[in-house]
């Protein structure tokens, strides 16, 4: 392994990932708050930012190449350049934070060409590691790798949105090159790279591996493909098509979500409580949500062109809002704190991942105390989400603030859960 310039074991850098992972996750739900409590417009537009730009890139750039080593050991994991990674990103959240606030667009798209350079090296390094028909042949490395691809394409989003907001009236960009254009974009790739987890380390190892096995080689088809043509249907305006794949796409989800809670069932009753699962559940939970949201965002679609405003009547705003957060606090945020709680304490273990490619990464690999914690953050986590989205619904502000603090404290309980329970091992 190497590390070049920097000498720093895994495990180490797996903490190191999850511990600024965590602080953006929580600065970005503090401003969220804040931006409720003070009426801020400054920090409404900020912490979509932070989150997408921060913790986005940060996931696919390290935590999906973990979980891609671990299928293909050919994939060296290199922690010296994980660790310019985290340094880049942090370089750009600063970068992120002034162009929003000093209202600097040129700086914005420097920052989505500078994401887009570092994205463009993991790419480089799996295509001239892997042969294509290889990535194939594994159902979850394809989702792992359209997560980088994804990646890749929201980032050169940022650079065109920083260009259109800089040149407004050069009619350069298209017109579908919007700040919801570039969040949606973003949530792609960390939907995606949930699906490949879900799929490694939960149903492979089943009895009907074969079945689920085909099952989820015909959703990577119609979950990646679909998101794809309904953005094409959305920027159209196209109201049909819209609203078929939105329903194709929540059959698909609930079907999921009830597979997902047999299985939890069953590994409940046959093992033991895994906090991560539930986790990932309720994440599955909120994705449905979120689902369900969107399709009302279509039902009151106004018949607008997509453009600097959602195409939602004024009225139903509440709608917008509630998808966008049911997605980003509800479903990505509850499903990539259950894989941390899955994959950090493998590898910790090992201080490798061989525990994630040949071992048992279920087995329970924390002690009681911080299982049990887990799951009374988890408690927290959803109740206080749950609040954000009545708050969206009630137009409460006092709602959306508490909720908004309670959940960024919540977040933030990840890394001391994790920190004590290791702590507690040595």
């Amino acid at each position: 392994m190497s590390n070049k310039g920097f000498d720093i074991e895994l495990d180490s850098m797996a903490r190191i990932y999850v511990s600024v992972s965590v602080v953006i996750m929580t600065l970005a739900a503090l401003s969220g708050a804040l931006g409720a409590w003070m009426d801020s417009e400054m920090l409404h537009t900020l912490h979509p930012y932070i989150f997408f730009a921060g913790f986005g890139n940060l996931a696919i750039l390290i935590l999906n190449r973990y979980l891609i080593a671990a299928i293909y050991p050919e994939l060296r994991i290199d922690t010296g350049k994980q660790m310019r990674y985290i340094y880049g990103v942090i370089a750009g959240l600063v970068m992120i934070t002034i162009s929003v606030v000093m209202q600097w667009p040129l700086l914005k798209a420097f920052v989505g060409l500078f994401l887009m350079i570092m994205v463009v090296y993991p790419i480089k390094d799996i295509f001239s590691t892997l042969s294509v028909a290889k990535i194939w042949k594994e159902v979850s490395v394809r989702y792992y790798i359209f997560d980088v691809i994804f990646l890749l394409n929201a980032n050169l989003g940022l650079f065109a949105l920083g260009l259109k907001e800089a040149f407004p009236s050069s009619g350069l960009i298209p017109f579908f090159v919007t700040q919801s254009a570039y969040f949606l974009g973003s949530s792609f790739p960390l939907s995606i790279s949930v699906m490949g987890f879900l799929y490694t380390y939960a149903w492979r190892r089943s009895p009907k591996k074969e079945i689920i096995r085909m099952l989820f080689s015909i959703w990577s088809y119609i979950f990646v493909g679909g998101v794809l043509v309904f953005l094409v249907a959305i920027l159209m305006g196209h109201y049909p098509g819209m609203m078929v794949i939105s329903h194709i796409l929540l059959f698909g989800v609930m079907a999921l979500l009830g597979g997902f809670a047999v299985y939890m069932n069953t590994f409940f009753r046959k093992n033991f409580h895994h906090p991560a699962l539930a986790f990932l559940l309720t994440g599955l939970a909120m994705l449905l949500a979120t689902s369900a949201y969107g399709i009302f965002n279509i039902y009151f679609y106004d018949k607008l062109p997509f453009g600097s405003v959602p195409p939602i009547r004024a009225s139903k705003m509440w709608i917008y809002h509630s998808h966008t957060h049911a997605a980003l606090m509800g479903w990505i945020t509850f499903s990539f704190t259950g894989i941390i709680y899955i994959v950090l304490p493998a590898i910790v273990r090992t201080g490798s991942l061989e525990m994630l490619r040949s071992g048992d990464p279920m087995m329970r690999l924390l002690d009681e105390t911080a299982m049990h914690k887990a799951f009374r953050q988890l408690a927290v986590m959803l109740s206080s989400s749950l609040c954000v989205l009545l708050g969206f619904y009630l137009e409460s502000t006092m709602l959306l603030t508490i909720g908004g603090f309670i959940f960024a404290g919540s977040v933030w309980f990840l890394r001391i859960n994790l920190k004590q329970a290791f702590g507690r091992k040595k």
